[in-house]
């Protein structure tokens, strides 16, 4: 039996999302989790709710949710959320939104919030708010058009994937590259060893 405050030994590790990113990038860092256990939560923005603070709830709600059906387990949850000054841009469900969004980002700036959270068999947790800032170039009627026909926007926050063909449309990255991706990497390793994980 583990002393209290302390992890057991070899503890399991269920990721809470079916993102099929987020699985590949801990692959990326040899990290394979036991279970994959989507957290069904409500992700509606709150009235007056700014993009942090929605980033945060939402990946502990989505953590909670999970480590209620696997209390001796390692649950990692994480959101990622794309803001353009105080909005929260979707995961657009048509060309239309993804369109709007495009045309949002266009030469601009944005933010990309990565929270992430993780919590230990003995219910120790541990949370972090990623921050990464990118720039989007000019984006021309045809590249626009291009992008929505590859179809690479659908499931994406602010419609786009910078794993794909958008990393054309990105010339300035200041922060964590895999946290854009969907799972800061350096961060989520931090969390998971400090709370007692082992691969």
């Amino acid at each position: 039996m583990a002393a209290a405050g302390t992890a057991p030994t070899g503890a399991p590790l269920v990721l809470a999302s079916r993102s099929s990113r987020r699985l590949a990038l801990l692959r990326q860092i040899a990290i394979e989790p036991a279970i994959i256990d989507p957290a069904a939560v409500d992700e509606t923005p709150r009235r007056g709710e700014l993009p942090p603070a929605y980033a945060t709830r939402i990946a502990q709600a989505k953590a909670e949710a999970v480590k209620a059906r696997h209390p001796e387990s390692f649950v990692l949850a994480a959101d990622t959320v794309v803001a353009v000054g105080r909005r929260i841009l979707p995961k657009p469900s048509d060309r239309t939104a993804a369109r709007k969004c495009l045309e949002l980002l266009s030469g601009r700036r944005h933010r990309v919030l990565g929270g992430l959270v993780v919590i230990a068999p003995d219910g120790r947790s541990a949370a972090r708010l990623v921050t990464t800032r990118v720039t989007v170039k000019r984006l021309s009627e045809a590249e626009i058009e291009d992008y929505l026909a590859s179809d690479e926007w659908r499931d994406k926050a602010g419609a786009y994937g910078i794993q794909g063909r958008a990393a054309a449309f990105i010339p300035v990255i200041n922060g964590s590259y895999s946290n854009v991706v969907g799972l800061p990497l350096a961060e989520t390793d931090g969390l998971l060893r400090g709370l007692g994980f082992r691969r």
